[in-house]
């Protein structure tokens, strides 16, 4: 998302891997069975939103019925899981939203996390207003209009001002600063995780509510809950360079997956495996949807595709 801005196997099962709620840095906690020498053992770090978290659940199912390999996973924030993945306390990240300095500093410089290549799916973070409200009111998908409706997104948080509904704190975003430097008259709210911000925006849709929020694609909830994206003033390459400055939209970014350098070199099948995993924004929102949306289990969301795509993921095992 966006974008700028973790628990065992059985733990994460029970979380149905959706809510992202309280996510917790668990970089301290290294799991037993990280860079593990001589053992068929991985460990994948899973982030907080429900996409992130449908790759690792197919990865691990691969894995595990199809290599025989021990699946470990351990949710952490985005940033601090790239001191994890270099420190060898996970093996592998599989959806990264574009972090230069981490990449600079771990891949380029001390070169202990290598690049896993792309994993198909291109992010994009925006604002969005649901559909509906884009049909009443047609000219509030261009930001400049946006203050002149600022009074129909007013909330108790956001006080005198139109709320901005954020997600997590740690997200990548430049929401704050955007507001600022295009002189919004709105308040950033953070919802606190994923789940609750979808939450709310489900709630403002049944009852046909006004709502601007930060929100990114790929994600399965526009089947649910149709939106229409605010246009920002354009992007250009750059022009997010410096963090309190930004006045422009947020970039499209394929999304990338990083090993660490060790298990990438001695990571025997595994390894090469998740470097080849590579799948569509489709395929996905589908395991998403069966996740988040209809509350099966990450394992059963992931054989339910795995059994009807066998000709994709047959090809990350070659």
């Amino acid at each position: 998302m966006r974008v700028r801005k973790t628990v065992l196997v059985a733990a994460l099962s029970s979380l149905a891997l959706l809510t992202g709620c309280g996510a917790a840095d668990m970089t301290k906690q290294a799991s037993p069975f990280a860079n593990a020498q001589g053992s068929k053992t991985v460990t994948l770090s899973v982030q907080s939103w429900v996409g992130a978290q449908a790759n690792v659940a197919v990865a691990q199912y691969i894995l595990e019925h199809e290599l025989g390999y021990r699946v470990d996973t351990v949710q952490v924030d985005e940033v601090p899981a790239w001191d994890a993945l270099s420190q060898g306390r996970v093996d592998a990240l599989l959806e990264d939203w574009g972090h230069p300095e981490q990449e600079q500093r771990y891949v380029k410089d001390k070169k202990t996390i290598t690049d896993g290549g792309e994993l198909g799916v291109t992010g994009h973070i925006g604002w969005f207003v649901p559909t509906y409200l884009a049909k009443q009111h047609p000219d509030i998908t261009n930001w400049k209009n946006l203050n002149k409706y600022s009074h129909l997104f007013r909330t108790p948080e956001s006080g005198d001002k139109g709320q901005l509904m954020d997600g997590s704190p740690s997200y990548v975003t430049n929401d704050k600063a955007l507001v600022k430097n295009l002189k919004l008259d709105y308040q950033v709210v953070f919802a606190g995780s994923e789940a609750a911000q979808i939450t709310q925006m489900r709630q403002f849709a049944k009852e046909k509510k006004p709502f601007l929020t930060y929100w990114y694609t790929p994600q399965w909830l526009f089947k649910k809950v149709p939106m229409t994206e605010v246009k920002l003033p354009a992007y250009k390459e750059g022009c997010d360079a410096d963090p309190e400055k930004v006045a422009c939209a947020y970039p499209h970014t394929p999304l990338k997956k990083y090993l660490n350098s060790g298990f990438a070199k001695n990571g025997g099948k595994a390894a090469a495996f998740l470097k080849k995993f590579e799948w569509t924004t489709e395929d996905q929102n589908e395991v998403s949807l069966m996740i988040a949306d209809k509350k099966m289990t990450p394992e059963d969301a992931a054989k339910k595709w795995a059994d009807s795509h066998k000709s994709t993921w047959k090809k990350w095992l070659s």
